[in-house]
C-alpha cells in the first residue's frame, strides 16, 4: 500500500495568513489532531534559524497549526536540540533567545519553547536499535517525556546530506550533541596544540574526566571520551576539533538510523510538514542571508517521513532535466532515502493528493 502525501502549492504573492491557512489544511487531512489526547504533551519540532539566517520556517505560517492543536491540549510546545558547532544555539539560554528574536514567542503563537537536550546539550537517554551504523542512538531527554511528535521541517540543500528535510529533522535534529557528534565525525574530538592556550575550561567541563594536560597543551584521551561534544562549545580558544566523516553516505545512513530511533520511541504519534519554501542551496545553520534557488513551491505533508522526503525531492526536481537537487552539492541525496526505507522507517513509494 503506498504511503499518502499531501500537497498544496502555495505563490510567491500569497500573504503569511493565506499561507497558515494552506498549512492548516495540510495537517488537518493528516487526523493528526485527532490521535492527540487531552493534556497530551506535543512537541512541534523545529528549526529556529541562525543567527542573520531568514530562510527558516516563518513563524507565522504556523499559526493555523498551532490553534488545531491547542483545541487539543494546552502542553504543545515547540522544541529544537543545541547544535554541535559554536554559534547562537550551542547552548539553550542563548538558543532560546534567538528563537525569540526570530518570531517563535509565546505571546506570537501561544505556545512556550523548549531545547530538548538541556543547558549544554548533555541531556539524553539512549535507544537500543542495533543498525549497521547505530547500535544505541543518543536522544535528547526530552522527547522521552513527550507525547506526539509534529515535524516541521524546512527543505534545503546540505553541504553533507545532499538535501535536509524531515528525515534529517527527526535523526539529526532529535539527537543530543554526542549523538550529532555520531552521526558527523568518524573519530573523537582532538585539540589543536597550536590553538590551545591551556586555561583548563575543557577540563572542569569534561564528564568523563577524558582531558589531561600534557606538555603545557590539553589533550583528550580517546579511551575515556563519550563523545559529548562539549569541549568543543566550551573552548574560548576554538582549539578543539573533531574531523568530518568524509564518507557522506556513511552520514547519511547513520542519520537516517537516528531517525528511526526516534520512530521506534513515537511509533504513530508523529506527523511530517515538509514547506518547500525559499529553497537554498545551504541550511539553516548557516549564519547569513541565501538566496532562493527556484520558485517556492508548496506544502507537503504525510505520517511517513521517507514518503515526505522523496515526493519533496521529486517536486523539486520536476521539470527539469537533471537532477537539480543532486546539483546543491554533487552529493548523492538518495543514500538517505534509500536506507531510511531498508531498516523500515518508510516508503519511497507514495501517492501525491493535491488539496485546493
Amino acid at each position: 500500500m503506498l504511503s499518502k502525501v499531501y500537497f498544496i502549492g502555495v505563490g510567491k504573492d500569497e500573504t503569511a495568513e493565506e499561507i497558515s491557512k494552506k498549512a492548516a489544511k495540510v495537517f488537518s487531512v493528516l487526523d493528526f489532531k485527532e490521535k492527540i489526547e487531552k493534556d497530551s504533551f506535543v512537541a512541534c519540532k523545529i528549526h529556529f534559524g541562525e543567527k542573520g539566517n531568514k530562510g527558516f520556517i516563518n513563524p507565522r505560517w504556523l499559526e493555523g497549526i498551532i490553534n488545531l492543536i491547542r483545541e487539543k491540549t494546552s502542553r504543545a510546545f515547540f522544541v529544537d536540540t543545541n547544535t554541535l558547532y559554536v554559534g547562537r544555539r550551542t547552548n539553550s539560554i542563548d538558543h532560546l533567545n534567538l528563537a525569540h528574536e526570530h518570531g517563535f514567542s509565546i505571546e506570537a503563537l501561544g505556545i512556550p519553547i523548549l531545547i530538548a537536550d538541556g543547558i549544554v546539550g548533555r541531556d539524553d537517554y539512549e535507544i537500543e536499535i542495533n543498525c549497521s551504523r547505530i547500535k544505541r542512538a543518543k536522544i535528547a531527554s526530552a522527547f522521552f517525556h513527550t507525547d506526539f511528535l509534529l515535524c516541521l521541517s524546512h527543505f534545503t540543500g546540505h553541504m553533507i546530506t545532499g538535501f535536509g528535510a524531515a528525515i534529517k529533522n527527526l535523526g539529526m535534529g532529535c539527537a543530543s550533541r554526542a549523538g550529532k557528534l555520531e552521526q558527523h565525525a568518524e573519530v573523537h574530538p582532538w585539540v589543536n596544540p597550536k590553538l590551545c592556550n591551556n586555561c583548563g575550561i575543557c577540563i572542569d567541563y569534561c564528564p568523563s574526566q577524558a582531558i589531561q594536560q600534557r606538555e603545557g597543551k590539553a589533550s583528550i584521551i580517546d579511551e575515556k571520551c563519550l563523545g559529548c561534544g562539549e569541549c568543543l562549545v566550551v573552548c574560548p580558544a576554538q582549539a578543539v576539533k573533531f574531523r568530518w566523516d568524509s564518507d557522506f553516505s556513511r552520514v547519511q545512513e547513520k542519520m537516517a538510523e537516528y531517525a528511526f530511533s526516534v520512530s521506534k520511541l513515537f511509533k504513530e504519534r508523529m506527523g511530517f510538514i515538509n514547506f518547500l519554501m525559499k529553497i537554498t542551496r545551504d541550511c539553516d545553520c548557516l549564519a547569513k542571508e541565501q538566496k532562493s534557488l527556484i520558485e517556492d513551491i508548496g506544502i507537503l505533508g504525510s505520517s511517513d517521513p521517507v514518503a515526505v522526503d522523496k515526493a519533496s525531492v521529486d517536486l523539486v526536481n520536476r521539470n527539469r532535466k537533471d537532477d537539480f537537487v543532486k546539483g546543491f552539492h554533487n552529493i548523492d541525496w538518495s543514500v538517505q532515502i534509500r536506507h531510511a526505507q531498508e531498516i523500515g522507517l518508510g516508503r519511497m513509494d507514495y501517492e501525491l493528493v493535491t488539496l485546493q
